[in-house]
């Protein structure tokens, strides 16, 4: 039964997520606030067939700033890169330059503001992260990383890359971890199966703290819902 669940929603998304994608470019011609809201259309509809279809439901635990904020999030899954984006009210999200060079998605990924960096973590692609992350800041946005660098599997905690202490001391903005548990209902291989998600917002860390500090606060928050 988890197949089919998985393999119907796989259908239902997918067709109707194409047109959506493919109509960026009218929703462009009224600026970026309609980008945006034409992002959020598209992960409510995600939301909607996720809870429908594969009987996935979210909770919420903490309580996330009303001011914008730089947010660090546990990824285990595509789940919480859709389901943020409504959660969060738009974020600029930083995001690997593969996704980025998808043809069309990539293009409408970048015109809703998301920040591309290059998984070499070279000096240049730091800088660059960082221009686009404080121009995100400077419209009032809020800034989302998954700061692990990859998606992983329940149980794994590798360390923060480099980009999050970069963005930590350059965007000087209160942070804000997420711990995420989407990996037991969305695995990397197999059927996805019913069940709840839960985003924990963990205490706001303030700016100005040295490197050491922020991380193993984020770090810890992060992977708070598996300890």
């Amino acid at each position: 039964m988890a197949w089919v669940r998985t393999i119907v929603f796989m259908i239902v998304f997918y067709s109707i997520s194409l047109p959506i994608v493919a109509s960026v470019p009218i929703s462009a011609l009224f600026g970026d606030k309609a980008v945006i809201a034409h992002a959020t259309v598209w992960t409510r509809f995600h939301r909607w067939a996720t809870r429908v279809i594969l009987g996935i439901k979210i909770r919420i635990e903490g309580t996330r700033p009303t001011e914008p904020a730089f947010y660090a999030c546990k990824h285990q899954a595509m789940f919480e890169t859709l389901e943020l984006q409504a959660l969060l009210d738009g974020p600029a999200m930083v995001l690997k330059r593969e996704l980025a060079d998808i043809p069309l998605w990539g293009w409408a990924a970048r015109r809703y503001g998301a920040i591309v960096v290059d998984r070499d973590a070279s000096a240049g692609a730091m800088r660059g992260m960082m221009r686009e992350a404080t121009a995100a800041k400077a419209t009032g946005r809020s800034i989302l990383i998954f700061p692990e660098g990859t998606r992983v599997s329940p149980g794994e905690h590798p360390p923060l890359k480099p980009g999050f202490a970069g963005l930590y001391r350059t965007l000087k903005m209160p942070t804000v971890p997420i711990a995420c548990d989407s990996g037991v209902v969305w695995p990397k291989k197999g059927p996805k199966g019913p069940g709840v998600v839960t985003f924990r917002f963990g205490d706001v860390i303030p700016p100005g703290l040295p490197r050491e500090d922020a991380e193993a606060r984020v770090h810890a928050a992060m992977n708070a819902l598996e300890a």
